[in-house]
């Protein structure tokens, strides 16, 4: 997974733009993956240029220790600034790389990882590099979209800004079958399946650890 272009301000830019613009929809986001996810506790992640859900995870109760592992570069700065206005020190922030070389193994329960599938100017995605981090029962959601509570009226509100924003940037659509297509020949640990509800996700569950396994660590 390597950055395909370098930092630029106008996309730093439109990166901010859309964090504050999308700020009504993230709450609908974190049910959304809450529902997805289905547990109260674990460490989540939330990776890449278009984090913010995170916020409204910890307000919600989902997870219990919270990380932001942001680039392209220089994106870090305004995240830890963000990080203060949501409760200080409750979520970590670290600038890192698509290929998250800095994370540890097997370390997260819950990685989300918003606008994944749609920049390929700004970034490649490696399924394997998010399966490396997952623990075993962990669950990752990878995609892009409103999410299936976010009201029409709120999507309606932002939509336009939101579609010219994401053409700065490079967003280009990308179809299903290709996307199934490439999953089939990856070689993940975790199970992969396409959601096509409130967005297209790419949503990996690793298997958690037999007692027997479990016992051995």
């Amino acid at each position: 997974m390597d950055l395909l272009s370098p930092d630029s301000l106008a996309d730093a830019e439109a990166i901010k733009e859309l964090y504050v613009l999308w700020d009504p929809v993230y709450p609908f986001l974190a049910e959304h993956f809450g529902e997805i996810y289905g547990r109260k506790d674990g460490r989540v992640i939330e990776m890449g240029p278009f984090c913010g859900t995170v916020f409204a995870m910890v307000e919600k109760g989902i997870g219990d220790s919270f990380l932001i592992g942001t680039f392209p570069p220089a994106q870090g700065e305004f995240f830890r600034e963000e990080a203060k206005k949501h409760g200080g020190d409750k979520v970590r922030v670290i600038e890192s790389t698509p290929s998250l070389a800095d994370v540890p193994k097997n370390r997260f329960d819950l990685v989300v990882f918003r606008g994944a599938l749609f920049f390929p100017a700004l970034f490649d995605v490696d399924f394997a590099v998010i399966d490396k981090i997952l623990r075993p029962g962990g669950t990752a959601i990878i995609g892009g979209g409103f999410g299936k509570f976010t009201p029409k009226a709120v999507i309606e509100k932002i939509a336009q800004q939101s579609r010219g924003l994401n053409v700065r940037l490079g967003k280009q659509e990308i179809d299903r079958e290709v996307l199934e297509k490439s999953l089939r020949k990856s070689a993940l640990g975790a199970k992969a399946q396409v959601s096509s509800e409130g967005g297209l996700w790419v949503i990996m569950r690793k298997e958690p650890l037999s007692p027997c396994d479990a016992g051995k660590r």
